[in-house]
């Protein structure tokens, strides 16, 4: 027999966790070895077992997917994350491919080929679902124009929470600047880094700078 293929379940929803889980059950050469309802508790599991797989849900409440797959790689690189999600836009996709996922699928996805999926991540080879690869191959060719304008892309708001970020200011500070919540800044932040392809606020700032959005004399 060959050699057992450890799997960790990532999703806040147990019947999710449950209705995956008791269809890996049914296949011999896989293994669900943990379940995690956050992306906290993923990080903390992985690190315990370094599955050679992950599945990992994108909209969790605190830690959402994007941030546990970017984690969970520090903690365990040899584990292959598949995204298993609802969502096939942009801000999604490419955020979870830039933070480290493998593989990217949709929850309608048929159970065999979710456990084809799963073996084939294992080996390190990807599976993305139409629709995302599409989208891969479109951003591949350059179809995306070429060059974003931050000016049309992003909200004022957007730009008065970019700006901040380039002078170093923290999610609190500009939440008492702009007087709004942390929670509407960690969105403009995320929005922010997904309609300009960036990874971190690291590469916001210098964006930012670069482009002439914050001056030094501003």
């Amino acid at each position: 027999m060959s050699e057992l293929i450890t799997v960790l379940l990532v999703d806040d929803h147990k019947v999710v966790r449950q209705g995956v889980r008791a269809f890996l059950d049914t296949q011999p050469d896989l293994q669900v070895v943990g379940e995690a309802d956050s992306g906290e508790t993923a990080v903390s599991l992985a690190a315990k077992f370094a599955p050679d797989v992950a599945l990992m849900d994108l909209i969790m409440p605190g830690m959402d997917g994007v941030e546990a797959t970017r984690r969970l790689k520090q903690v365990s690189p040899r584990t292959q994350i598949i995204v298993l999600t609802s969502y096939h836009q942009d801000e999604h996709i490419f955020p979870a491919i830039r933070a480290g996922a493998l593989s990217y699928l949709l929850k309608d996805v048929g159970p065999d080929e979710l456990a084809d999926a799963i073996r084939k991540a294992a080996r390190g080879e990807a599976v993305l679902h139409p629709q995302v690869a599409a989208r891969v191959v479109q951003e591949l060719h350059g179809s995306r124009s070429e060059k974003v304008n931050p000016f049309t892309e992003l909200t004022d708001r957007e730009l008065d929470v970019l700006r901040l970020i380039a002078n170093g200011r923290s999610n609190a500070e500009i939440a008492a600047e702009l007087v709004i919540s942390e929670k509407t800044v960690k969105s403009h932040v995320s929005n922010i880094l997904s309609k300009l392809h960036l990874a971190d606020r690291t590469q916001a700032a210098v964006y930012a700078w670069r482009e002439g959005i914050v001056r030094r004399d501003s």
